[in-house]
């Protein structure tokens, strides 16, 4: 079994910095990419930032410049640095691994349970 635990998310004035973290563990025999989606009310789950267990990172536009995404390989774990944050940034975050639990299977989608970040104006 494969957990992902998020930490860090929580309410901020827009312009400030939030920082979120997310932790997999369990039987990972793999890890793949891990990135960072999130989730506004009324609105479709999409990407804000993914990394390669090779370091490449992809952003989504609306964030490039403000986010910040990293990962520790030895830790299994993501990291996401939110600057100057907008009102719009608000939404549930949801950290995502694609990882193999042995050599015997292929590579699956593993969710968090999701961080609330909140901006206000």
């Amino acid at each position: 079994q494969v957990q992902l635990v998020e930490s860090g998310g929580g309410l901020v004035q827009a312009g400030g910095s939030l920082g979120l973290s997310c932790a997999a563990s369990g039987s990972i025999f793999t890890m793949n990419a891990m990135g960072w989606y999130r989730q506004a009310p009324g609105k479709q789950r999409e990407k804000v930032a993914t990394v390669t267990s090779g370091g490449r990172t992809d952003y989504a536009d609306a964030v490039k410049g403000r986010f910040t995404i990293s990962r520790d390989n030895a830790k299994n774990t993501v990291y996401l640095q939110m600057n100057s944050l907008k009102p719009e940034d608000t939404a549930v975050y949801y950290c995502n691994a694609v990882l193999k639990i042995s050599s015997l299977t292929s590579e699956h989608n593993y969710w968090g349970q999701g961080t609330q970040v909140t901006v206000s104006s």
